[in-house]
């Protein structure tokens, strides 16, 4: 018996809770400037709970080249990469329309 998502009722197989949840989500990449003036690049409103915030940071610090953190609901990369990560999210599958960058 194959299993059954508890969001959708659909088999895990053909399972679209999480493309939907890729569609609706409103992300926000921006640039801050931290101690002793540092650019930080932050990437907000992912859902720690819907997307593997861990996974997500560790792809795009190794596609960055960069170090960084994912923690409390956001994703803090080290260095301006506001651009890039913005073409990596659309890579990953994230729709265009709901990435801001500021």
């Amino acid at each position: 018996m194959a299993e059954v998502c508890t969001t959708c009722g659909l088999p895990k197989d053909i399972c679209v809770c999480e493309d939907l949840e890729k569609e609706e989500t409103r992300i926000v990449v921006r640039l801050e400037m931290r101690r002793f003036r540092k650019p930080t690049t932050m990437v907000e409103g992912l859902n720690p709970k819907r997307s593997d915030l861990v996974k997500i940071a560790h792809e795009l610090k190794s596609k960055l080249a960069c170090g960084g953190t994912a923690k409390d609901g956001y994703i803090l990369l080290q260095g301006d990469h506001r651009d890039n990560v913005r073409d990596r999210l659309v890579g990953m599958g994230f729709a265009e329309r709901s990435i801001e960058v500021q």
